[in-house]
């Protein structure tokens, strides 16, 4: 089966060189049919970034101010597949300045120079669909103050890779970007024989595979459903705009995921850290949701396997449901019963997020259960690495349970799971409660056995320790933009917010209080940001144990804050 495989992907990348070759000599050219616009919205902070020559790419790390982005790493199949998509490019056009502009179509030019005749990487369906998407999209900011003479070379390449494209995209008719780039390109290129209607009636199939009847996928990873809205929005609009019909059925699929999306948002717009996903660039998740047309609400409080609390400027959202396994956890994380906060436009409480893009060990590292907001018992994980080279997850919980409440006092959930029964006997029960004006959320965790298999097994872990006890930490990982303080005997901790709310962490003594040092993994940054996480550590000694916390804003925070987004002066952040 191996050689056979081996063999296939010779035969594509034959036919995929090709093909290159000929579409990259052949002498066509190209017109718009309307005035193209971007269809995705990048972060500026890694425009700067780029601009000033310092590059991440598929864990790389590069500083050189003067190195032409092809000349990173031309001998890494890895990095070579991130930048052929041309990805950058929405970046430096967040950035958009006279700069940025520049660097982008000196890149764009010299790929031209290097790789348009057909020679060399990138000449693969997937990474043509993406570079010609975002080449049309941007052709704007790239052909402003270009001579006639650089502009017809530009529209040259966009003829000769959409060319192409319409004879190799049926080498990934399951890749749902691949399909909307063959759309796009289809539809905003004069004279290019891409065959759209084939390829829309391949977008309607990949996503009522790859996405479920209740707008959710397996994966459980937000920022993928974002980013197939996101492509199914574009197509859409762009077949209304050239009075073709949008199929009924994609149609349904945008209208079954909108709810889904906006029942994974944050109090500030950004969608929940979990499972590989992040925030989302500035403006992205507004933009897809607003694009969709569809007016309907989160009406779930469960969506996806995610509860989420909202009351007063708060928002909370815990993972409760086991993560995927199979091909969907290849990016899953341990995070069962992990939990976010965030208080108006300010997170508070997080998960660390996906290391994936600083490497294997960051990647692996930030799967793991003590990466994310909940209890974790010492050295183990609710759910397992397999030891395989895909990495799927295994040994994940078997039993989750999650119950929403109210009352008049706010909203509550009730959760538990049993990722660490079959290793110690403990099930794992988590009580959080969002008090009606969003002020004070206060919770309970509980390791406990069940029956007497359970105790069973946990005496025989219990007398491994020597009498020691299992130990576990309860995890709250804070936002690199939250100052903490705690008191002498740590009783508490006292939270700051760039907002100027303070929030005050309290503990019933059942557990030690740390303030240790944490990460933030963020996409866009070019390493790990620090911050600091509180911790309550402790070990169980006897079939129950029990710990009681809360997080509530200081008496003298106001009800309504008015948050600018401004940084505390530097004055002020030393008096804190």
């Amino acid at each position: 089966m191996a050689h056979s495989m081996t063999r296939r992907d010779r035969l594509t990348a034959f036919f995929d060189r090709f093909h290159a070759r000929r579409a990259g000599r052949a002498r066509v050219t190209t017109s718009f049919t309307m005035p193209p616009e971007p269809r995705a919205v990048g972060l500026a902070a890694r425009g700067k970034q780029l601009l000033a020559g310092e590059f991440l790419i598929a864990g790389q790390r590069v500083n050189d101010p003067v190195l032409s982005i092809w000349d990173i790493a031309p001998q890494d199949p890895a990095v070579m597949a991130e930048l052929q998509g041309c990805g950058w490019l929405d970046d430096l056009a967040a950035l958009g300045t006279e700069a940025a502009r520049a660097r982008a179509q000196g890149w764009v030019f010299d790929w031209i120079t290097r790789y348009g005749t057909g020679d060399g990487p990138g000449w693969q369906a997937g990474s043509t669909a993406r570079r010609l998407s975002l080449w049309i999209g941007h052709s704007d900011f790239l052909l402003r103050g270009q001579s006639k003479d650089a502009t017809a070379v530009f529209m040259q390449s966009l003829a000769q890779q959409g060319r192409f494209l319409a004879r190799r995209w049926h080498r990934d008719v399951s890749d749902i970007a691949t399909l909307a780039g063959v759309i796009h390109a289809g539809l905003l290129l004069q004279g290019i024989a891409a065959p759209v209607d084939a390829a829309v009636k391949a977008l309607t199939a990949a996503s009522q595979q790859q996405v479920n009847a209740d707008g959710t996928i397996p994966s459980r990873n937000p920022t993928a459903l974002l980013e197939i809205l996101t492509h199914l929005v574009a197509s859409a609009q762009l077949l209304t705009d050239t009075d073709r019909p949008v199929p009924t059925e994609l149609s349904q699929i945008i209208t079954r995921i909108v709810p889904v999306l906006r029942g994974l948002q944050h109090a500030d717009g950004g969608l929940a850290r979990f499972h590989g996903g992040g925030r989302g660039a500035e403006g992205q998740v507004d933009a897809a949701l607003a694009g969709s047309g569809v007016r309907t609400p989160a009406t779930q409080p469960t969506v996806m396997g995610y509860a989420r609390l909202i009351a007063g400027r708060s928002s909370l959202i815990v993972d409760a449901a086991a993560p995927p396994v199979g091909p969907a956890s290849r990016d899953a994380h341990a995070s069962t019963l992990g939990l976010e906060l965030t208080s108006g436009r300010r997170p508070l409480i997080v998960n660390c997020g996906s290391g994936a893009q600083f490497g294997d060990d960051w990647r692996r590292a930030s799967r793991a259960t003590p990466s994310h907001s909940t209890l974790g018992l010492d050295g183990l994980s609710s759910s397992h690495l397999a030891k395989s080279a895909d990495e799927w997850l295994s040994d994940v919980p078997g039993v989750v349970r999650a119950e929403i409440t109210t009352d008049q006092a706010g909203p509550g959930l009730e959760l538990s799971h049993n990722g660490y029964q079959r290793s110690h006997g403990l099930t794992h029960a988590r009580m959080l409660h969002l008090s009606g004006d969003g002020r004070s959320l206060t919770g309970e965790d509980l390791l406990t056995t069940l029956g007497p298999e359970d105790e069973a097994r946990f005496d025989r872990v219990f007398k491994q320790t020597l009498g020691v006890g299992i130990g576990f930490a309860i995890r709250f990982h804070l936002h690199p933009d939250v100052t903490s303080t705690a008191t002498r005997d740590n009783t508490a901790v006292t939270l700051w917010l760039k907002s100027g709310e303070i929030w005050i962490f309290q503990h019933d003594g059942a557990a030690q209080l740390s303030v240790i040092p944490s990460v933030y993994l963020e996409k866009g940054q070019l390493k790990p940001r620090s911050t600091q996480q509180v911790v309550l550590s402790g070990n169980a000694l006897a079939y129950a144990t029990r710990v009681r916390w809360s997080l509530a804003k200081a008496e003298n925070t106001p009800l309504a804050v008015r948050d600018l987004a401004q940084a505390f002066p530097l004055d002020e952040a030393d008096q804190i």
